[in-house]
């Protein structure tokens, strides 16, 4: 998602270049309908890894590439970068491919042991992901800060407003004078709805990482103390509905969306919410790419790693004061490595509601 920066400078730059991206399966439900990618090249790695690796590559090879751009840091994609025949290849020095790239740039980014030694102040100055991204592409273009943008359809919008605003739901009167109108396409024959004005903040409670994720008592404790004139709408993937089943159990409301909703149904749900209350995690960087009002919570991780949130509506919530062992690692763990998660335990809910 923080890639598509590099999609939105390289097109404002060259509006009639054509730019094509690489996604992992699963990923590729972002950028269904994109109006600035000509091909979509998707790695399915339950073809076999390494067979799909090299059809992927081959197909790579043939579109004889000006630029080929690696905004990763593993083998596969310096592979898929080094064999690609670009005429210019661009990626980090850290892939261990990188001595066959023939542009290679530093990403710097701090190391946990060091911001342990020495925390990073919250008005300090961070060096974004954003920014390391667009080093990348610094000398095809003005080097200005570029932003991720992601562009739901119709059809996600409307997909939406079908499970929010079911039958019965309490909306505001649409026929009242002046009330907004929301059109679905830019076709002037498009059809023109009254704006269903629900109001309903979001939360997305689940991470790939235990050590990235707010435990399930902390949002409960939350959703108790939100205002009780907004709809509480729980998200994230299928894997994830469970645990948003029992925070809403719990908590004696919320309405489980998790599972219901594609990436880019998602995204368009977050950008109409009073607020989103994420972890340190993709619905994050979700919130970003649509200019969403978002709160973060950061219990394992640190923001001065530089992945929080990129627009004057995003918050920051983590521990006021800093613990010996955070933060612990970049990724996150599966358990805490001492045992007693108080990066996570000891953020006070008051933090969010304010």
């Amino acid at each position: 998602m923080l890639a598509t920066s590099i999609v939105e400078e390289l097109h404002a730059h060259y509006p009639d270049a054509a730019i094509d991206l690489v996604v992992r399966k699963g990923n590729d439900g972002l950028f269904k309908g994109h109006p600035f990618l000509r091909k979509l090249h998707v790695w399915d790695k339950r073809e076999g890894k390494t067979r799909a690796l090299f059809k992927l590559i081959g197909t790579i090879r043939k579109q004889r590439y000006d630029h080929v751009i690696n905004a990763q840091r593993f083998f596969s994609t310096g592979l898929m970068t080094a064999l690609s025949g670009g005429k210019e290849t661009i990626g980090y020095d850290k892939n261990p491919l990188s001595f066959l790239f023939s542009r290679k740039l530093k990403h710097q980014i701090p190391e946990p042991k060091a911001l342990r030694d020495h925390p990073v102040k919250s008005d300090a100055v961070v060096i974004h992901e954003v920014d390391r991204l667009n080093d990348l592409i610094a000398h095809l273009t003005d080097a200005s800060r570029p932003l991720p943008k992601l562009y739901p359809s119709d059809e996600d919008r409307r997909s939406v407003d079908h499970l929010i605003t079911p039958a019965g739901s309490l909306l505001e009167d649409p026929a009242a004078p002046g009330a907004p109108q929301v059109r679905y396409g830019s076709d002037p024959g498009a059809e023109t709805l009254r704006e269903q004005r629900v109001v309903y903040i979001t939360i997305a409670p689940a991470s790939v990482w235990f050590t990235k994720q707010w435990p399930a008592e902390k949002w409960i404790e939350l959703i108790k103390l939100l205002p009780k004139d907004q709809r509480v709408l729980l998200i994230g993937g299928p894997g994830d509905a469970e645990l948003c089943e029992r925070i809403a159990k719990e908590a004696g409301r919320g309405e489980v969306l998790a599972g219901k909703l594609s990436l880019l149904g998602t995204a368009a749900l977050m950008e109409g919410a009073t607020m989103n209350y994420v972890n340190d995690s993709a619905p994050l960087h979700i919130a970003s790419a649509m200019n969403a009002p978002v709160t973060a919570v950061f219990c394992s991780t640190v923001p001065a790693f530089g992945f929080g949130p990129l627009n004057a509506n995003g918050r920051i919530v983590e521990r006021m004061e800093p613990l010996y062992c955070r933060p612990c690692g970049l990724h996150g763990y599966k358990a805490c490595p001492e045992g007693h998660f108080k990066c996570a335990w000891e953020i006070d809910v008051e933090q969010l509601v304010d």
